[in-house]
């Protein structure tokens, strides 16, 4: 019997665009893959893919070769497109651990000459002035609420208050706010981000898309080289976006009140059922409808006992198993931009975001309010949203930029319950930030009301959504 061997094709060594084919050549080559590799150069690996990925279409081969690619002083809106894509990796600049300079902020190219312009810029300085204004207030009263831990060094204090005080004071920050993202992702959804951004809306994303296929091209470029606007996407935008303000006008939007924030419009009636009979139908030889039947004819006990078999085990890093995915979720929920930071990390939901508006209100943290800044931030806010409203008939596309953290968004998120689990556990852990805890606590007891016995399973916390609204906001 042959050797069994792992070992690495190292990118420093070979190019990311060999790699690829040293790979794909092995379903038709009884070689090894140092063999392959060894007969290759970029020349041959360039014809390659010209034949076969561009030629043919067998654009698999291309996620075989992985960049990474450093985005430094974009906007946080250009940021929402550059982590569009589902399979990539990203980590981006914190605003819970970092502070922002007076003028971190991005002036989006389409006001040009425009007389808005410096009236952006100006509302843009007083935000961040209103922000660095808050810092000292709110750390001053976080100080006073949380000395010293015994032993506990000088920076580990200061690390841990500043997490504190920095959390709230970000809710002023705009969308224009500047921030750095690094992005590991093969060459294959490079070429799909590449082709996104160039067909977008915004001046800032299109251009940052033109950077990103030149940078890569340095490293495939045969892979991303093809990669251009994608008409359908321009064009179904625009007639899309048009079609609803002509039929519904500009401002018909739905109002947000203390309990339509959260709404679970939609869920699988059995979906409990359907991820019991789908476990019993991988360790078994039935067929699912046989499953299916089984688990129906089970007295609610004995389903119960076989939840129990299927989650009891479940430790608090362990992950489901995939079964739980034939239970699925619609939320149409509401939420303050700062959490949506946070939201739109969990790429294995369907999401679909809002454009970013000051139209539906926006959250007040409490320790703003404690700290005697109460009246500078509602005046920040207010200042945002007459901003907003002027940039808004002059481009609602450029208006997203003035929009503060703290002004709230509606997002459909579709998902199944093992996601729901990643999602519940993690971000309603105590380090979380405290309003995605409300939106993570929200939707577990939403889940728990209609899949009690799956749920039952996952390790949340005894805080309720209610105890960090009265806790951590004055106003929502």
């Amino acid at each position: 019997m042959p050797e069994q061997q792992i070992y690495l094709l190292s990118p420093k060594e070979l190019s990311p665009e060999t790699i690829a084919v040293a790979f794909a050549k092995t379903s038709r080559s009884p070689e090894s893959f140092r063999e392959i590799a060894a007969g290759l150069n970029d020349e041959k690996s360039a014809k390659f893919h010209e034949k076969w990925v561009v030629g043919y279409g067998h654009a698999s081969v291309a996620e075989h070769a992985v960049l990474h690619i450093a985005f430094e002083n974009v906007s946080r809106l250009a940021i929402e497109s550059i982590e569009g894509n589902r399979l990539a990796s990203y980590t981006e600049k914190s605003t819970r651990y970092q502070k922002w300079g007076t003028d971190d902020f991005f002036i989006p190219a389409e006001l040009g000459r425009h007389a808005l312009r410096d009236e952006y810029i100006a509302t843009c300085r007083l935000l961040f002035g209103t922000y660095s204004g808050s810092l000292d207030p709110v750390r001053t009263l976080i100080l006073s609420h949380s000395p010293r831990r015994e032993n506990e060094s000088d920076e580990g204090y200061d690390r841990r208050i500043r997490s504190q005080y920095v959390d709230v004071c970000r809710f002023i920050l705009p969308a224009a706010s500047l921030a750095n993202v690094g992005m590991t992702a093969n060459a294959r959804v490079l070429e799909s981000l590449i082709r996104k951004m160039l067909s977008a809306s915004l001046m800032e994303v299109k251009q940052i898309g033109e950077k990103v296929k030149e940078v890569a091209k340095t490293e495939v470029p045969t892979l991303v080289k093809y990669a251009d606007a994608v008409p359908y996407l321009v064009e179904t935008s625009n007639d899309l976006f048009h079609r609803v303000r002509s039929e519904h006008g500009e401002k018909i939007i739905s109002v947000v009140n203390s309990e339509n924030w959260c709404t679970l419009i939609d869920y699988d009636k059995d979906g409990e059922k359907r991820a019991l009979a789908a476990a019993l139908y991988r360790f078994s030889e039935m067929s699912f409808a046989n499953a299916l039947a089984y688990v129906n004819a089970l007295k609610k006990a004995e389903r119960t006992q076989l939840a129990e078999l299927l989650m009891k085990r479940l430790g608090r890093y362990d992950i489901p198993l995939r079964e739980l995915e034939y239970c699925t979720y619609t939320f149409d929920l509401v939420m303050d931009q700062g959490a949506y930071a946070e939201f739109k990390r969990h790429r294995i939901m369907t999401q679909t975001p809002q454009m970013l508006t000051t139209r539906h209100g926006y959250a007040t943290p409490r320790l703003i309010t404690e700290a005697g800044f109460g009246s500078r931030y509602e005046a920040a806010m207010h200042a945002a949203a007459e901003m907003y409203e002027k940039l808004y008939a002059f481009n609602p596309q450029v208006a997203q930029y003035i929009v503060p953290n703290g002004y709230k968004r509606r997002v459909l998120a579709q998902f199944n319950l093992r996601e729901a689990y990643a999602f519940c556990q993690l971000r309603s852990a105590p380090n979380a930030h405290f309003s995605i805890r409300r939106i993570a606590e929200r939707m577990y007891e939403e889940i728990a009301r209609v899949h009690p016995t799956l749920a039952s399973f996952m390790q949340m916390p005894e805080e309720t959504w209610q105890d960090v609204e009265k806790k951590y906001f004055s106003s929502l």
